[in-house]
């Protein structure tokens, strides 16, 4: 590690051993793996991961979040987050997360009332500043602290840190729920949500690694990495508009611009 990440791992140490136990939201992702990582290094069996299951949530998902909590040895249970049962959540506004969120931490706030802890823990690091987050609100509201971004990681810190504590996450693409793959405005259902699924996770069968479909009507919107574009248009053109097409899409385009985050967010309200 460079001087710089040493001193933001160091700071990392410190706000943790100063809360002495927290419960994390633990998604299985880059930045929850290596918070929840690092807090059982801190604190030992004081550190809960919580993994929050749901509709929106790949089954595929919560398999690697229950096989990274054992291989990283700290406590960690999963609870139901039917997000999809929220009026507000379903109906799909510009601050659908906070919804979301608002319940989901909620939950957390209990589960750490209950073990007598006095924190609740998110991955939220200092790259995430820029975005559409209305979640943040709902962090705020419950009291959630994102140590991450208070001991300065960037997301590039901890892809780095995580590959010096070997965590099989280093590389891991990045993932959202998949009601990030819907315009706002548009209902988001079992259904649908199903559909989604269903053609990611059959793309990702053909070894497709960063992706998302995004749901327009009968017509699927795949985004896909950089490297990985050759491959769609190409040799694999043909099995990735059957594998579509059989989860229940019309159309199947592929987005020129190729993945990026927030992508939703790029459509005038």
């Amino acid at each position: 590690m460079n001087m710089l990440l040493q001193e933001k791992t160091a700071t990392l140490h410190k706000i943790l051993a100063d809360m002495g136990g927290c419960v994390i939201g633990f998604s299985g992702g880059v930045d929850s793996t290596l918070l929840f990582a690092v807090a059982v290094q801190v604190l030992g069996q004081q550190a809960l991961a919580v993994t929050a299951t749901s509709k929106t949530y790949p089954e595929r998902e919560l398999n690697e979040a229950r096989v990274l909590a054992k291989q990283i040895g700290g406590r960690h249970v999963v609870i139901v987050s039917e997000e999809l049962d929220i009026p507000e959540f379903r109906d799909n506004p510009r601050n659908r997360c906070y919804y979301c969120k608002k319940e989901l931490f909620g939950k957390l706030r209990a589960i750490a009332d209950q073990e007598g802890f006095g924190f609740v823990l998110d991955g939220t690091n200092c790259d995430d500043a820029g975005d559409h987050r209305p979640g943040r609100t709902a962090a705020q509201e419950l009291r959630v602290r994102s140590p991450l971004e208070e001991a300065g990681f960037s997301k590039q810190d901890i892809r780095d840190l995580s590959h010096h504590l070997r965590l099989a996450t280093w590389d891991k693409p990045a993932f959202a729920c998949l009601s990030s793959r819907f315009p706002y405005g548009t209902a988001i259902t079992p259904e649908r949500v199903g559909q989604v699924g269903v053609a990611e996770e059959s793309l990702r069968e053909l070894g497709f690694r960063t992706l998302r479909v995004r749901y327009h009507g009968s017509v699927a919107r795949i985004e896909l990495g950089e490297a990985e574009f050759e491959r769609a248009a190409g040799l694999l053109r043909d099995d990735v508009v059957t594998r579509v097409k059989a989860a229940g899409f019309t159309y199947v385009a592929l987005d020129l611009q190729g993945y990026r985050t927030g992508a939703m967010n790029e459509e005038t309200p």
